[in-house]
């Protein structure tokens, strides 16, 4: 049987809820936590690209400094994005971009902060032996969901 192309876990629809009533910077925090996480599986594949860390950096300076500029937010999440295509057959590297490249976007439009959680998922999912994917893709869903949940009692 074929995988799905992206991580499709019990939690999804818990997290889909929870993050729609999550303030606007506090998805953002999270989306870049949640690209960081894996961001070494791109790092490992492609070592000098840092087109995907300069994304979620983007993102990080915006939370903390409220300055956006479309421009900026459009051209990091673009490179990695770019970056992501590059590594051609490499799942789990190309996912960990795609999540810095929606992280990312999430300054301007919070719900990429979702598929940047669902991108990093597929790349932990992509990283694992596949005996133990499924475990490996949930406990990161459910650190991806108890992290939220946190940054909501903030």
């Amino acid at each position: 049987m074929k995988k799905p192309k992206m991580a499709v876990t019990s939690l999804d629809k818990s997290i889909e809820e929870l993050a729609a009533g999550t303030d606007h910077r506090k998805l953002a925090i999270w989306a870049a936590d949640c690209a960081g996480r894996v961001l070494p599986y791109f790092e490992e594949r492609s070592p000098g690209d840092n087109r995907p860390r300069e994304a979620i950096d983007a993102l990080r300076a915006w939370v903390l400094t409220g300055v956006f500029k479309m421009a900026d937010i459009r051209r990091a999440a673009l490179a990695a994005h770019a970056a992501a295509r590059e590594v051609e057959e490499d799942n789990a590297a190309r996912s960990a971009a795609r999540a810095a490249g929606q992280a990312v976007a999430a300054a301007h439009v919070p719900r990429h902060a979702i598929a940047a959680a669902l991108y990093a998922a597929t790349a932990v999912r992509d990283a694992t032996n596949v005996s133990d994917a499924g475990a490996a893709m949930a406990r990161e869903r459910n650190w991806q969901y108890q992290h939220l949940l946190e940054l909501e009692l903030c």
